[in-house]
């Protein structure tokens, strides 16, 4: 097992604790820049953490992109970034389009402010995500960075109808944007938060053929 802390003062303290258990190595560094595939070897593994808020975003993506990409991550984040990765229509963000699309997202237990020291200001949740063998969106989706190009686009107005802020985001006439989704069989009106994975890779794939 491989635990990494950024704070070094705290690796003398972490190394005396587990010195009685030999597969525990204690790394310390940024996993930001650290490359999963070369700390586990191109093996299989697993990630459990309990992620600073200001953080979070920046590691799911550095896992969910990573190659190999782990098989499970069980994450300790703030209630409310776990309510917004398992949103569904028409609830939807940004965050939970960029998780879904990699894995399945549940979340398993709520913990209260109240069960930390010090007490932080806001109720935690722990959340469960499972990787997927193929990213969740209906047919192949032939670029992926197409792919979130577009949703970045979509939601960078969530208020406003789908055609404008897919217009605004991409840079390109609100005539464009209404063509593509209507050959994706998406009404132009409709907003960022309404739609399914789904329907996010029909438009996808619409403005890359």
């Amino acid at each position: 097992m491989l635990a990494v802390e950024l704070d070094e003062r705290l690796i003398p303290f972490l190394r005396q604790r587990f010195a009685s258990q030999p597969h525990v190595f204690i790394i310390q560094g940024d996993i930001l820049k650290l490359d999963p595939g070369r700390l586990t070897d191109g093996g299989s593994y697993k990630v459990v953490a309990n992620l600073p808020y200001y953080i979070t975003g920046s590691v799911l993506r550095h896992f969910l992109e990573a190659k190999p990409p782990p098989q499970l991550m069980v994450l300790t984040v703030q209630k409310e970034v776990a309510e917004r990765m398992v949103a569904r229509p028409p609830d939807m963000s940004l965050l939970a389009v960029s998780v879904q699309y990699y894995a399945s997202v549940a979340v398993v237990a709520e913990i209260p402010a109240n069960a930390f020291y010090p007490v932080p200001k806001v109720d935690s949740a722990v959340v469960r995500i499972e990787l997927r063998a193929e990213p969740e969106a209906r047919g192949p989706v032939r670029d992926e960075g197409v792919f979130f190009r577009i949703v970045k686009a979509g939601f960078c107005q969530p208020r406003k109808q789908l055609r404008n802020s897919l217009a605004t985001g991409l840079g390109v006439p609100p005539a464009q944007a209404t063509t593509w989704l209507m050959a994706a069989g998406i009404d132009p009106h409709r907003r960022a938060e309404t739609l399914e994975l789904s329907e996010w890779g029909a438009v996808a794939r619409v403005a890359s053929a």
